[in-house]
């Protein structure tokens, strides 16, 4: 909701809603552009291979998510090798998503991980 008119329907179709009905409010979601630049830094962190770890982008991002403490579970597949479950960040507002990408930043210069991405 971007201001009051927006408000004002969203209360009015809550007043009109039948009985049982089910409302949900939440933050807004990442955007497509949050998401384009995560992937991206994922396949510069799995490129760089920081400390040697050879991980997928996919594994790198659950990684990432399980360090900021959103719940994340890996389980085992048949090859043997681990792969993330659960949590995914499709789920994440713009803020958690903010958070997520600064800390990549942040983990990619402790470990000299060159960026792709245009200055």
């Amino acid at each position: 909701m971007r201001g009051p008119r927006q408000r004002a329907y969203a209360k009015s179709l809550i007043d009109d809603a039948p009985q049982g009905a089910v409302v949900t409010i939440r933050e807004a979601g990442r955007s497509i552009e949050q998401n384009a630049k995560m992937w991206a830094m994922l396949w510069d962190v799995s490129r760089a291979q920081p400390e040697g770890r050879k991980h997928t982008p996919e594994m790198w991002k659950s990684i990432f998510m399980h360090a900021l403490k959103h719940e994340v579970q890996f389980a085992i597949g048949l090859d043997g090798e681990p792969f993330p479950v659960g949590f995914r960040s499709s789920r994440l507002s713009k803020a958690q998503m903010a958070d997520l990408i600064e800390f990549i930043y942040w983990y990619g210069a402790q470990h000299g991980v060159g960026w792709t991405e245009e200055t």
